[in-house]
């Protein structure tokens, strides 16, 4: 191999921005090291650039890669043909002595006969905007030099699972340039292991964890052979519990591997978490979302009375909220609900809504536009106003502020001024229209020529689309 020192990491000296060499969960499990109050497994990586040497210069498997790429989602008899075959071949490919020896020296540091888990950690993936979940193979318990470097291949190969493949496809990610790294982490004996979402992830409330929890190692959950536990936490109280019957665990064997087993009647239905463990767990997942600045979506075990995180992801289902300046709650209305036009605006009706009305309440997420009514509902004018013209208009929004209101989440402030208070139409008259815009009539002229250039090299590109395929 050309640079040794390339294809393996050790996770605790490496941080985000090692993510083309370790992935996105490799980077991710760097993040968590440096966060000193947290149990995370010890552990290393084997790089993407160990996977481009051993792999990517492979004649046969790119020949392959080119015929995955002439292919769409919707083909899946000729995407499983091909991801057989790759798959086979990059499980038959040897590992150079070089890379084997470098893998060795690595695990003698925690002793040979320890149990490893051994996870894929693609490039694309636990990133902000498509996680990726579950899309590549993890193996537990794995012991032993023989098994952790069969596995190492088994890993690589699950990059190209016909699953993989169509999801790739479907977020327009280029096969050919999403390569796959390895972790070999401690194992866990874990007497309970769940996942825990520090935003609710049905309902996308921020300020609502989520945890599930079941007996045994967290495969059981994850794949979904048990029912498990479900407990809510708001703000250091947990405010609901839904206790299921837990039959299957999945736990480890002495010499490898793992095996199901069930669960006596005596433990299916006991709580898997205290509620002093819930209320510990919520206050990891809050620390954990600090660090990365969003919602996360965490994988916990507990063992000995220890609290254990193994990953630690972004939350990429939850709908963007309105950026704000300070941490104070705050409610928004959708205009284009109000308007009964509910598919993402444009850019050109955004500005228009911009001009039209208050900028200091006019907020942008998702591609649509929304009514800051924070200040409003402050008070008890504001409120009443709110009330009576927004719930007039639409009955389901009264009730939602009702709610709200009773909640007491906007706090009370008698004294609060009321911006652009909505009113029939959250209006501005022409003359403010054009003292905010500006009278240059040279504006019209550039928006013009913007458009043009916009529009030829959207041309341009089409054109490039639709030219023959060289074959």
């Amino acid at each position: 191999m050309k640079n040794r020192s390339l294809y393996i990491v050790d996770l605790k000296k490496a941080d985000k921005t090692f993510i083309k060499l370790i992935g996105g969960k490799g980077a991710n499990l760097a993040e968590l090291y440096k966060i000193k109050a947290l149990n995370v497994p010890d552990g290393f990586c084997i790089t993407t650039e160990a996977f481009k040497e051993t792999v990517g210069n492979d004649q046969e498997f790119n020949s392959l890669l080119e015929q995955l790429a002439l292919l769409t989602e919707n083909q899946k008899n000729e995407i499983n043909e091909i991801s057989k075959k790759i798959r086979t071949l990059i499980e038959s490919i040897a590992l150079s002595q070089e890379l084997k020896n470098q893998i060795v020296a690595h695990m003698d540091q925690y002793g040979s006969d320890y149990a490893y888990a051994v996870r894929s950690s693609a490039t694309a993936e636990d990133l902000a905007t498509a996680s990726f979940a579950g899309q590549q193979d993890t193996y537990l318990n794995v012991i032993g030099e023989a098994a952790i470097l069969k596995h190492i291949s088994k890993c690589w190969a699950s990059l190209f699972t016909e699953r993989a493949i169509i999801y790739r496809l479907q977020n327009g990610f280029d096969h050919r340039k999403v390569y796959l790294a390895v972790i070999i982490q401690q194992m866990v004996v874990a007497k309970v292991a769940g996942v825990l979402f520090t935003a609710h992830p049905v309902t996308g409330n921020r300020k609502v964890s989520s945890i599930d929890a079941s007996f045994g190692l967290g495969e059981a959950l994850v794949s979904g052979l048990v029912n498990a536990d479900n407990y809510q936490v708001r703000a250091s109280r947990i405010i609901e519990k839904k206790i299921s019957e837990k039959r299957i665990a999945i736990e480890i064997i002495k010499n490898g591997g793992t095996e199901q087993k069930e669960i006596g009647p005596e433990q299916q239905n006991k709580q898997a978490l205290t509620d002093e463990q819930i209320l510990q767990l919520e206050q990891t997942g809050r620390m954990i979302e600090a660090h990365f600045g969003h919602p996360q979506d965490i994988e916990w075990c507990l063992s000995d009375d220890k609290f254990y995180v193994v990953q630690s992801r972004p939350i990429t289902t939850l709908y963007p909220v309105p950026a704000a300046d300070d941490l104070e709650n705050r409610v928004y209305v959708s205009v284009g609900h109000q308007q009964m036009m509910t598919d993402a605006f444009k850019p050109l009706g955004i500005s228009v809504w911009m001009l039209t009305g208050n900028r200091a309440i006019f907020k942008m997420a998702g591609g649509r536009l929304f009514v800051d009514i924070s200040k409003g509902l402050a008070s008890p004018a504001g409120r009443e106003n709110l009330l009576n013209v927004l719930g007039h208009s639409d009955p389901l929004i009264k009730d939602a502020l009702m709610t709200v209101i009773d909640r007491n989440f906007v706090k009370e402030d008698p004294g609060a001024n009321i911006p652009g208070q909505v009113k029939g139409h959250h209006g501005m008259s022409a003359a403010d229209i054009l003292a905010e815009a500006g009278a240059d009539a040279g504006i019209v002229a550039d928006l013009i020529s913007s458009s043009e250039r916009s529009v030829s090299a959207l041309k341009d590109n089409i054109r490039a689309k639709n030219r023959p395929r060289c074959i």
